[in-house]
């Protein structure tokens, strides 16, 4: 009995490997390029890239929804609980001390008549401790801290996700913007038109008709604005949601017009496994359901725990804690299956099926990965050529417009074609705003498809936030904890 306690521990440490498969990573069919060349600005995917648009007012709105935003609060809390339950899982690794005391007195007759009261008093220290001979803790463990990197990965997610919608909401706002400006300069136009004519009008020059086809296209023009300014309340709803606030109007910095266009980011797909926070976060629940195998197969094996108890106990109060109240004892104990009606293999079987959905799963996430990438690149070339033919297009219609009017001033033309052209140009602008936008909103999707470092400095921000009294230094330390190769988990 008293080799136990060595017993335990040479088995704790005697290297005994652990039932249950290693992991490794599987294979995935890596293409060896993009189906678009992305150039060579791999460096931009590292760097604040929304502030590279040249706005200030981003840069504070990208901040704000860091900070403020509550699906980031929540994927937050979210790591927080399961770094506890990390602790949780490894504190079986270790002896568990306890303490127990009680205090009873009872009365029982005895034979002849009469009674006995007897008194009973015990204050102890109890431990015990499970030795972990076949590494069914340590893959428990093994699986909770992959599934906290999975949580924080997926924090990581959610960030890029918000940076990206925050910024594309903004461009959109912007442009929205213009269109609305386009919109009441074409109004303004068309206005002083129907001025003219109704002079002409009053003056016989003209015909009523021609003044109602003029008058039709402010009117159709006039549409175009509560149509907009529909699109900009709701847009600007959304991005208060986003920045964690109540719905209301967004500040504006820079004009549409005067937005930077950064750099397309590069990037070879076989980066794309360590720089894209789904990826990493599918492939650290790999590593968990990697690991509960071991814990469904360690079943099969005994468990063996070591108990103690050290203490006083005494049938009075007044003598409890005399040298000859003391108790003590310790033992060992060895629990196993014989027969469980194939509960054990049916663990086993079902925690192996887990596994193997959870291969698929990070095999698709990487190929989802790269088909959004191809799609973001292939987006932002189609939109640059679509914006650039649609420049081409607007050019040629203000000299359609331009060319209209002389020839109904010389009247060779009646107003009609002079009006189809405006209507024409004005149709062309408006899309012409949109495409310009499009090539932005496809810009933002290329870096939020190709990840990158710009998601940890964004995460830097988002971890300025005030969390409850007491949890701020566990928070900076698991939010700051570097990305551990899968399967080193220890």
């Amino acid at each position: 009995m008293k080799a136990l306690p060595v017993l335990g521990a040479l088995l704790l440490t005697s290297g005994c490997a652990m039932v249950g498969p290693d992991y490794v990573r599987p294979d995935v069919d890596t293409p060896s390029d993009y189906r678009i060349d992305a150039g060579d600005s791999s460096d931009i995917a590292n760097t604040r890239w929304w502030s590279q648009f040249g706005d200030p007012v981003l840069d504070r709105l990208v901040e704000t929804a860091l900070r403020n935003n509550k699906d980031v609060r929540l994927a937050a809390e979210r790591v927080l609980e399961f770094a506890a339950r990390v602790d949780v899982a490894r504190a079986d690794l270790y002896p568990q001390v306890g303490y127990e005391g009680s205090a009873a007195r009872s009365k029982s007759s005895v034979p002849g008549g009469g009674s006995l009261t007897d008194n009973s008093f015990l204050a102890a220290l109890n431990v015990g401790w499970e030795l972990d001979v076949w590494g069914r803790i340590q893959r428990a463990t093994e699986a909770q801290l992959a599934t906290l990197l999975a949580a924080e990965e997926g924090r990581r997610t959610v960030i890029l996700s918000l940076v990206s919608a925050v910024a594309t909401a903004y461009v959109q706002l912007l442009n929205l913007d213009e269109q609305l400006t386009i919109t009441y300069k074409t109004i303004d136009s068309r206005k002083e038109s129907l001025r003219l004519f109704q002079l002409q009008f009053e003056g016989g020059v003209v015909s009523e008709l021609e003044v109602a086809q003029v008058r039709s296209e402010l009117e159709l023009a006039r549409t175009k604005v509560p149509q907009t300014e529909r699109q900009i309340a709701l847009l600007e709803n959304n991005l208060s949601i986003l920045l964690g606030q109540n719905p209301g109007p967004i500040a504006r910095g820079r004009t549409f017009d005067t937005l930077n266009l950064p750099p397309v980011p590069a990037g070879i797909p076989s980066e794309l496994l360590q720089r894209r926070p789904d990826i990493r976060a599918a492939e650290q629940q790999l590593v968990a359901a990697n690991a509960l195998i071991g814990v469904a197969e360690a079943q099969y094996f005994p468990r063996i725990s070591l108990t103690g108890l050290l203490g006083f106990a005494s049938n009075e109060l007044s003598d409890l804690l005399e040298s000859d109240s003391s108790i003590w004892g310790y033992g060992g104990s060895l629990l196993g299956p014989i027969f469980d009606g194939g509960r054990i293999a049916g663990d086993v079987r079902a925690t192996e099926a887990a596994q193997r959905q959870a291969v698929v799963n990070y095999q698709q996430t990487v190929q989802r990965a790269f088909r959004e990438v191809d799609d973001a690149l292939i987006e932002n070339r189609k939109r640059r050529e679509i914006a650039a033919a649609q420049q081409r297009q607007l050019s040629a219609l203000r000299d359609y417009a331009r060319f209209a009017q002389l020839r109904y001033d010389e009247g060779q033309v009646s107003y009609i074609e002079v009006l189809d052209a405006e209507r024409r140009l004005f149709d062309v602008e408006l899309s012409d705003a949109i495409n310009r936008g499009n090539v932005y909103i496809a810009l933002v999707d290329v870096y939020k498809a190709m990840g990158g470092g710009w998601v940890e400095t964004a995460e830097q921000t988002a971890n300025e936030v005030d969390y409850p009294e007491g949890e701020t230094a566990e928070t900076d330390g698991i939010f700051a904890t570097p990305i551990t190769q899968p399967g080193s988990v220890q």
